[in-house]
């Protein structure tokens, strides 16, 4: 087998959300760009969390409910920085592949953000990334016999 580093795989350039946004314009990102997750970066542009669709949704599930005691007050605005997940599991464009499958399996996460050495991202590797690898190796297979 073919041995794979993440920066061979991973989905650039990384499409992220400031940690201070409102959840509905990180639910709006992952919408216009057809993806899951996002990492949250600071005013230094690292990584400091990462949301997830899931976050978004529950979040707004469980804040959307009008109060009978401010029934003028339905909906709360909340920060991304309130909802996302940390501490953040990162992966280097150098790393061998496998480590970031052993950590998406060890933690039952979808997806890593791959950071440089200043944790700022360069880029995302996700189950999808894995999935088109395998379907990409199972063709080119299919071709040698």
């Amino acid at each position: 087998m073919r041995h794979y580093l993440v920066r061979n795989i991973m989905s650039q350039p990384p499409i992220v959300v400031g940690w201070d946004a409102p959840i509905l314009e990180a639910s709006a990102l992952m919408e216009s760009s057809d993806i899951r997750r996002l990492p949250v970066v600071n005013g230094n542009r690292q990584v400091i969390g990462i949301i997830s669709l899931g976050d978004v949704r529950e979040a707004c599930s469980v804040y959307t409910i009008t109060s009978p005691y401010a029934p003028e007050q339905d909906e709360i605005v909340l920060a991304v920085d309130e909802v996302m997940s940390t501490p953040v599991h990162t992966v280097r464009t150098g790393d061998d592949l496998l480590v970031a499958v052993r950590l998406m399996l060890k933690h039952k996460i979808g997806g890593i953000p791959v950071v440089d050495e200043d944790l700022r991202p360069v880029g995302m590797i996700t189950e999808s990334d894995i999935f088109r690898l395998l379907l990409q190796m199972a063709e080119e297979e299919g071709t040698k016999t």
